[in-house]
């Protein structure tokens, strides 16, 4: 059992060392109460839920040509803000570069940005899962 502590506490330390995370996310965690135990997974589950769709927009904007810039830059604040509230530091730094894209109009630079914005949002969920798990199977 305190091993398992351990190891639940160093999977969520590592997350912060290693940029996935920032301090929203702790503050999330400071909402969560015995009334309430699952409320930053569930939180979290709705940010992937919703985000899915935010990429699903800018996938389908990014197809149409010529590109809507203002829609695109859109699209990201609103994934930008929704990673901002769950503390998703590395989804929301490449948000950021996308939106830099989009206001120099370097459509080519758009696509790359998003291609980073999809991989560290999947590498995110796959370690927040990971550590939900942990925090279940400790429970």
């Amino acid at each position: 059992m305190e091993l398992n502590r351990t190891n639940i506490k160093v999977t969520r330390n590592s997350l912060f060392e290693q940029g996935y995370l920032d301090e929203q996310f702790t503050q999330l965690e400071d909402l969560q109460d015995d009334v309430n135990p699952n409320f930053v997974e569930e939180i979290v589950t709705l940010f992937f839920a919703d985000s899915m769709r935010l990429i699903r927009n800018v996938e389908t904007a990014l197809e149409n040509y010529p590109l809507d810039f203002c829609k695109l830059d859109d699209y990201m604040h609103q994934f930008m803000g929704s990673s901002s509230s769950i503390g998703a530091k590395k989804v929301k730094n490449e948000c950021t570069q996308f939106q830099e894209c989009c206001k120099a109009r370097h459509a080519e630079g758009c696509t790359r940005a998003f291609q980073r914005v999809k991989q560290e949002h999947a590498t995110l969920k796959r370690k927040l899962e990971s550590y939900f798990q942990m925090l279940r199977q400790g429970a």
